[in-house]
Order: structure tokens, then sequence, then C-alpha cells
């Protein structure tokens, strides 16, 4: 066996949240989007969500996680955090905004604390797999553990 895991941000808060997760590392340099990363570790599309930030026409950033399959509904994710409009914000910022590069950004742990959205469809799943931080690394929870771990996380409708 190699050098142990180093934990990220993610995992840490996790822990100290006692939120239950296990975690998935794969070999990884660059970007890759979610449906390769499911396909690397063969985990079923229905169960891994994305992670995607937008600048709301309030000036302010909110979080949403989706299945890697679906596209953001930009007007239901403007209504799900009552703003008039919402805008994905330039790959370029992903990582000053949250501290995360991207293919590795979650909702959990990120430099400031951004109202979150996660789509209603992960409400009713045992688990789902979302980034654990860094790119090559996955981690594996209840959706209640994400929500509760997520800042002000709800459910709520925002895809296509």
């Amino acid at each position: 066996m190699g050098k142990k895991e180093a934990k990220t941000n993610a995992m840490r808060i996790l822990e100290r949240m006692k939120v239950p997760y296990t975690a998935q590392a794969y070999e990884c340099d660059e970007f890759t989007d979610g449906l390769e990363t499911a396909d690397r570790l063969g985990l079923p599309h229905e169960l891994v969500y994305k992670t995607l930030v937008t600048l709301g026409a309030d000036k302010e950033h909110y979080v949403f996680v989706i299945p890697i399959e679906k596209e953001l509904d930009l007007k239901k994710c403007a209504r799900a955090v009552g703003v008039k409009s919402v805008s994905m914000i330039h790959v370029k910022e992903i990582f000053a905004l949250t501290g995360y590069v991207r293919g590795g950004c979650t909702a959990v742990g990120m430099k400031k604390p951004f109202v979150t959205r996660i789509d209603q469809s992960a409400e009713g799943l045992e688990k789902i797999y979302v980034s654990g931080g860094r790119i090559g690394c996955q981690i594996c929870l209840a959706p209640e553990g994400l929500r509760k771990a997520a800042h002000k996380a709800e459910y709520a409708d925002l895809t296509m």
C-alpha cells in the first residue's frame, strides 16, 4: 500500500460534524468531467453529482449540486435562491472563490459559506457521490449528510 491519502478540507469538516462518508481515490492529473470520473470508478451515473458555482443578479454567489448527466436550469436555480437571475462563473474564478480547483470543487468547506441547493433528485437516495475536494477524489455520503455539511443547503428542483 502506498502513502496514506491526505485528507481534504471537506473530509475534515465531515469528520468534525460526524457525518459518515467514504472516500475513493482514482488516478487523475487533470480535470475530467463527472461522467468520465463515474466511469473510471464504475459508479452508476445517477448517483454521481457535480458542484456548480454561479453568480446571482444580487452579486452573491450560489452553489448548486446536480446529477452529472443533467444541466442547470438557470431560471429554476434563481427561483430556488430567491434572486432575479444567476449565471455560471468563469472557470478561472473557481479557485479564488472556493479554494477548490475545477473538477475538485465540492459544496463542503469552501473558502466562504455560500447558499447551497442540492437537486431534489438526491433527496430520496440512500447515497450520492460528490467531489472530495480535489481532483482524483470522490466521497460517498448520504444526501442528508451533504445537506447538513454544506452551508444552508436545501433541496430544490434545479435541472432542465
